[in-house]
């Protein structure tokens, strides 16, 4: 009876497994009149509520490469929603470009905290959703974003910043911040100075953040990315995929979620 009941465990399993599909649903919310073009991502069998992620562009904007990262999250059980921070879904094809479209969102803080809590008002309302347990990733810019949002004080169990920025013209206040904070570095990254590195760290203590920094050894910017090196290449700036640091601050974090999100 006993391996009767074990093979038609694994029988379900498999069923379960074959049947399980990753959901991709085009979503778009609107923040301040203007209209926001996001990618969400569910495991679409599971009925219990999960928790959240929010996914946060590279200066390149809302781009296939954000919505692979969703669906990965969905895969490990969280529903995923890569954000638009520029609008329309707009994308930039040459870095020049990209300042342009990176530098207005965040030289006007208001609409970057607009943009981003319409994009977390939208995940927080999704039926799959735990809208007690939401949190957020970013790359490059989009690093740059979820620090901030951290610093704004929103209602985020935990954010993630890989190779992105730290300056910031709002510094973290102590009692404001909620999410813990993970942050990724290539030490390589050639946009990143000690200085600014040093001052994010203090900030964050003088804040009493629960702050965790990993630095990976020879990782340049955009190391998580494995278009960097052809952008490098055809731009001439200095970007670099870097698999080892890739996998390994994937893997951190999810440690880093399942102390923050338990799971």
């Amino acid at each position: 009876m006993r391996g009767l009941f074990l093979s038609l465990l694994f029988l379900l399993t498999i069923c379960f497994s074959a049947q399980a599909a990753i959901i991709g649903e085009e979503v778009g919310y609107t923040a301040n009149g203007v209209t926001m073009k996001g990618f969400l991502a569910y495991e679409d069998q599971t009925k219990d509520k999960r928790p959240g992620v929010l996914v946060v562009h590279e200066w390149w904007g809302h781009n296939e490469y954000a919505r692979k990262r969703a669906r990965m999250l969905a895969e490990l059980g969280y529903t995923a929603l890569a954000v638009d921070m520029y609008g329309n879904g707009k994308q930039a094809a040459h870095p020049d470009s990209a300042g342009k479209f990176a530098g207005m969102v965040m030289q006007n803080m208001e609409t970057a905290k607009a943009r981003f809590m319409a994009a977390y008002d939208q995940l927080k309302k999704h039926p799959s959703v735990d809208a007690t347990r939401i949190a957020a990733i970013g790359y490059c810019f989009g690093g740059g974003v979820v620090l901030q949002s951290a610093r704004w004080g929103t209602d985020l169990k935990g954010v993630v910043s890989f190779h992105g920025s730290y300056a910031t013209q709002t510094p973290a206040q102590a009692g404001k911040v909620k999410a813990a904070v993970l942050v990724c570095h290539g030490a390589a990254d050639q946009f990143a100075t000690e200085e600014q590195i040093a001052a994010f760290k203090k900030e964050m203590e003088a804040a009493k953040v629960d702050l965790q920094f990993i630095s990976y050894e020879g990782a340049k910017h955009s190391f998580t990315n494995p278009e960097a090196d052809a952008f490098a290449k055809q731009f001439g700036i200095p970007l670099g995929y870097n698999e080892a640091a890739d996998k390994k601050s994937w893997e951190d974090m999810k440690s880093f979620f399942k102390k923050t999100l338990g799971k």
